[in-house]
């Protein structure tokens, strides 16, 4: 089999893994769960190399994604579920359908998007499922309000966007202001918590009282970088970069005088983050 260009070579190779005897053991032994969190991290190692604006790098990534799509579907062919192409029909007739001022005829695009037209369009989206997991046999019980959030997000993006759901309701506070009174009152939580237990870091036994009111502090935190209309994420990823850099000049100056990072004291190694800081 040789590499080409056309996305059949790509199902055929991945037909060939999945050949008993004659294909790979490896990912004959894998199925939806196994793979799942390999393409939670493709698509990260996507999102790395857009921030880098590394397009050499996102060709390769992008095809260690869409080989996700490949593996995903062909398990699903195996057990008679759907192939590839049905992949593709499916995505096709949903963009299409929810661009008729793109897609549709002369009054639809001379008209544009008309009001109301997006919640209609997606009204007959969730009536052909309803109809298409009948005719499967499949439950269709209706999904709660909060139930559009995939609990499959990273817990950071999951809590700003259940946050923002449930805004949309009034579920919400008018400003930030209680937000941060709020983030108080769950840090005075966690720290009263924390009274009660010795190290729960270093001991590695921590209770689940600390991890709720843990959690409820970050839950806060998120609620008020959406009222800053902050992306969480975002903010987080700086901060992680900023750490990173600082910390490099720690390390570089470990080089320069010698001595492994770890031979360092925390003065010394604050005294160079430190002046990092102003760099």
């Amino acid at each position: 089999m040789k590499p080409g260009r056309d996305i059949s070579v790509l199902i055929n190779i991945m037909a060939a893994l999945r050949t008993p005897v004659t294909g790979c053991p490896w990912d004959l032994e894998q199925d939806f769960s196994t793979i799942a969190p390999y393409t939670v991290e493709e698509a990260y190692e996507v999102a790395e190399a857009i921030s880098r604006n590394d397009l050499d790098d996102l060709r390769e990534e992008l095809g260690d994604l869409l080989l996700q799509v490949v593996y995903h579907s062909r398990m699903a062919e195996e057990q008679g579920a759907f192939s590839f192409p049905d992949v593709v029909e499916a995505i096709t007739k949903k963009m299409i359908r929810r661009h008729p001022h793109v897609f549709g005829d002369d009054t639809a695009r001379s008209s544009g998007m008309a009001k109301g037209m997006w919640d209609r369009i997606k009204a007959e989206e969730k009536a052909e499922r309803k109809e298409r997991r009948a005719a499967l046999g499949m439950a269709d019980t209706e999904p709660g309000y909060l139930d559009a959030v995939p609990s499959a997000f990273p817990a950071l993006m999951e809590a700003e966007k259940i946050q923002r759901r449930a805004a949309r309701v009034g579920f919400d506070w008018d400003s930030f202001a209680p937000v941060i009174a709020k983030i108080r009152e769950e840090l005075d939580e966690l720290e009263a918590e924390l009274k009660d237990h010795t190290a729960p870091a270093v001991t590695g036994n921590v209770p689940d009282a600390i991890k709720d009111e843990m959690g409820d502090v970050l839950f806060a935190l998120a609620n008020l970088a959406r009222h800053l209309d902050v992306e969480p994420e975002d903010a987080l990823k700086r901060t992680n970069a900023k750490f990173r850099r600082r910390f490099a000049a720690i390390e570089a100056e470990a080089t320069r005088r010698g001595v492994a990072l770890e031979d360092m004291t925390l003065d010394e190694m604050e005294a160079v983050w430190q002046a990092a800081k102003g760099k």
